[in-house]
């Protein structure tokens, strides 16, 4: 399994959200994608499980289905999703938020079994989420 994307550019209400966005994973490979509020990491998972359309770029796998986790309250019913319906890409939107630290950690070893199976995670958060390795792509400038 591969994921794979290049010179992506998002476009939200009119306003250029990033440009130039690349990266590349392979089975057993996560993706942090970290920032600051607004910088798009929301958008860029919302494009990689096809429910925003790319304003520019290539991904390879734009069409593959993959599970979405909503934020706040639903967050433990998200997660029960993953284990009972098993997809090889997860796309996390602050995963740790509203979990206390046994859901946490309980979420931190469904995340390194889907990686040790080969599957692929890419989670949106401000800060780390406790899976390592992982490698980091920054959205947006410093403010």
């Amino acid at each position: 399994m591969r994921l794979e994307a290049s010179s992506l550019a998002c476009v939200r209400g009119g306003r250029e959200v990033f440009s130039g966005l690349g990266f590349a994973l392979s089975g057993g490979e996560a993706l942090l994608v970290t920032g600051r509020n607004g910088a798009g990491k929301s958008s860029l998972l919302r494009i990689l499980a096809g429910l925003v359309r790319l304003a520019g770029g290539q991904l390879a796998l734009a069409d593959l289905p993959a599970g979405y986790l909503s934020a706040g309250q639903r967050r433990r019913l998200s997660i029960a999703r993953l284990v009972a319906v098993p997809r090889p890409i997860w796309l996390l939107d602050e995963p740790t938020s509203a979990l206390d630290r046994e859901a946490q950690d309980a979420l931190k070893s469904l995340m390194q079994r889907h990686l040790s199976g080969g599957g692929l995670i890419v989670a949106a958060a401000h800060g780390p989420i406790g899976l390592e390795p992982s490698r980091e792509l920054r959205l947006g400038a410093a403010a």
